[in-house]
């Protein structure tokens, strides 16, 4: 279930890249508004600028023209002290490679975050404990990610994206690594996260089993917004999964 106030407002969002001599133009207007707890899927062919409004949205990059609000605040505007505090404590990351540290457990891995934010000793694990059982993971706390499988180890990466309590959690590619059963797996987890704790998620991916959980999705083409559909209106057929995705 949503609520009326948008998390996350993009106005008029541009973004160019330059190539040499050759400017390509990434974003080329982009308006989006997001509620908190809405379950979003960012969908388009490669190249087509998801990945770039992703990363506009996490704070991973900057506009060229226009703005980006996080709770209504410039994200553009804000200075790389404050730009790290809002990625610590109001968005949890989670990357297709799962990017967790390989010389740390799974516990430690998930208490990373809480450190940066000020939290550490018996309350970071505690709460790292709390996180991996979420997650399936409590018995496997010690365990460092050779010793855990792709899925294990996504989850991991979905317990420490969890770690401070995120208003919003950013899943790029989120399935991307995983075979259909572990990738359903973390995709039903996700979707539990976002009821459950009135996260915002807001994924950028090819998996169009990611349709099935999507309160919207955003299709992206050629640096615009496509169309926004809610899951109770969309109709993909297989040829148009081929285009599309």
């Amino acid at each position: 279930m949503t609520t009326d106030s948008h998390i996350v407002r993009v106005a008029g969002v541009t973004k160019s890249f330059q190539l040499g001599k050759l400017t390509v133009d990434a974003l080329k207007g982009i308006d989006l508004e997001i509620s908190a707890g809405e379950y979003i899927s960012i969908m388009g062919p490669s190249g087509s600028g998801k990945s770039t409004l992703f990363n506009m949205i996490g704070g991973l990059d900057k506009p060229t023209a226009g703005k980006v609000y996080i709770d209504e605040v410039d994200v553009s505007q804000l200075d790389a002290y404050e730009l790290a505090w809002l990625r610590c404590r109001k968005i949890g990351y989670i990357f297709q490679t799962f990017n967790i540290i390989q010389v740390m457990t799974a516990l430690e891995n998930v208490t990373l975050p809480m450190t940066f934010a000020g939290i550490g000793g018996d309350e970071a694990v505690d709460r790292g404990m709390a996180l991996l059982e979420t997650v399936g993971l409590a018995d496997r706390f010690q365990h460092k990610p050779f010793e855990l499988s792709g899925g294990q180890q996504q989850r991991v990466a979905v317990a420490r994206a969890l770690a401070n309590d995120p208003a919003i959690i950013l899943a790029d590619e989120p399935t991307g690594n995983l075979d259909l059963t572990t990738g359903e797996e973390i995709i039903a987890l996700l979707k539990e996260l976002s009821s459950d704790r009135q996260v915002t998620v807001i994924s950028a991916t090819h998996d169009f089993k990611m349709l099935n959980v999507s309160d919207r999705v955003v299709w992206i083409r050629d640096g615009r917004v496509d169309k926004i559909e809610n899951r109770d209106e969309l109709s993909i057929s297989i040829g148009e999964i081929g285009t599309r995705g």
